[in-house]
C-alpha cells in the first residue's frame, strides 16, 4: 500500500512539473512572438532595440527586488 502511495505522489510531482515547465514555454513563446511583431511593425524587422530593452528590463527584475544583482553571480 506504501509503495503505491509512493507511486502515485511521484507521478503528481512529476505531472505538476512537467506542466508548469510547459506552461512556461508556452507563455515565453508568446512573448517572444510579441517581441517579434514589435520588430516587424515599429522597428522594420531590426531586433536589436527590442533586444537591448528585454535585456534593460530584465536587470530591472533582477535588481529591484533585492537592491543587487547576486542572481546573476550563480549562473
Amino acid at each position: 500500500m506504501a509503495r503505491h502511495k509512493k507511486n502515485q505522489n511521484i507521478l503528481r510531482y512529476f505531472a505538476k512539473n512537467i506542466f508548469t515547465v510547459i506552461g512556461l514555454v508556452l507563455v515565453w513563446r508568446g512573448v517572444w512572438y510579441i517581441f517579434d511583431s514589435v520588430d516587424v511593425y515599429f522597428f522594420g524587422s531590426y531586433h536589436g532595440w527590442t533586444a537591448l530593452g528585454g535585456f534593460i528590463v530584465g536587470l530591472l527584475m533582477l535588481y529591484l527586488p533585492d537592491g543587487d544583482l547576486k542572481e546573476i553571480e550563480k549562473l
